[in-house]
């Protein structure tokens, strides 16, 4: 192996950059060449290739979203694009890849590797909700961001005495809104993968006012439901001022924490490793504080699901 290739596919996450760096320094180490596709799975298919040496990754380890851009790019998905996209990594002479991205950018990372090419999977999603790693990259820095928002919009909340409902990304999962409900000790937390009735959480808002509670924090995961619904049959019911925020793409942007830096530069580290020692077809993700390789033919078709211990304990201590 003398050249490999790095792309970042889906949505963007903080530390993708990191683990860009991180590969491209292994790579140069093992005296290899690296090519940077830019715009993701799209620049597959139109040839958007360049090389990045050393110092093309210099200076980028505290910067969020990639310097490789990223387009969703589900014409990936049709045989004449998967074929143009091979042919390309082939007249381009590139031996192995690294995808870098989430569930989607994991799918496409298989169906390449089925057509002969040497591939490794490595996960960046502020929804942490990619299967067969215990934390992916950004989802840390998503949560500070998302706590700090959520810390100054309670200074509010308290000082009006209003309820706040604040919506926080993680599309059919969770895990964000779960991990920053908890941290930021909100008063409920609504996610997808647990149904839940107005009336009872009404009552639960009840029950604190009665105790003398004037101000709530509803943490809502963007797939539990349309916020401005759920927040209008609230209003039916309690009386009060209630306030909806969504906190949306700041959630994505911003330099990645010290955590999210150190994930992914030990992802991507042994991401390259793993192509040295000519193994291939797995993603590289953390269990039990230890990073490891995981077959991608095990992971990409699962679905990760949430900790409800965690979540029972956050609407124990919401209460």
């Amino acid at each position: 192996m003398k050249k490999i290739g790095v792309l970042t596919g889906g949505g963007d996450a903080p530390g993708m950059n990191a683990a860009i760096r991180a590969i491209v320094r292994m790579a140069i180490y093992f005296d290899w060449e690296v090519i940077g596709i830019e715009e993701g799975f799209s620049g597959l298919i139109s040839n958007k290739f360049r090389r990045l040496d050393s110092s093309a990754v210099s200076g980028i380890i505290h910067q969020g979203g990639t310097i490789l851009r990223s387009v969703r790019c589900p014409e990936f998905k049709q045989k004449r694009n998967l074929k143009k996209a091979i042919k390309n990594i082939r007249e381009g002479k590139i031996d192995g890849l690294i995808v870098i991205g989430g569930n989607g950018s994991l799918k496409g990372a298989h169906t390449i590797q089925k057509q002969g090419i040497p591939v490794n999977f490595i996960p960046a999603s502020i929804d942490n909700d990619v299967f067969g790693t215990e934390d992916t990259i950004g989802f840390d820095t998503a949560v500070n961001t998302a706590l700090d928002a959520i810390d100054k919009i309670r200074d509010t909340a308290v000082s009006h005495e209003r309820i706040f409902l604040i919506e926080v990304m993680g599309r059919k999962s969770g895990f964000l809104a779960l991990e920053v409900g908890l941290a930021a000790g909100a008063e409920a937390i609504l996610i997808p993968e647990v149904k839940f009735k107005i009336e009872a959480l009404c009552n639960i808002l009840k029950k604190g006012i009665k105790r003398g509670k004037k101000s709530y924090i509803i943490v809502v995961a963007e797939g539990a439901g349309k916020i401005s619904e759920i927040g209008q049959e609230i209003g039916k019911r309690i009386k009060g001022e209630i306030r909806v925020t969504t906190l949306g793409y700041l959630q994505r942007g911003g330099s990645p924490s010290a955590d999210s830096r150190n994930l992914a530069s030990r992802l991507g580290g042994l991401a390259v490793k793993l192509l040295k020692n000519k193994k291939s077809g797995k993603m590289v993700g953390i269990a039990r504080g230890e990073i490891v390789p995981v077959p991608i033919e095990k992971v990409y078709l699962r679905r990760k699901r949430i900790d409800l211990q965690t979540y029972q304990l956050a609407k124990i201590l919401g209460l």
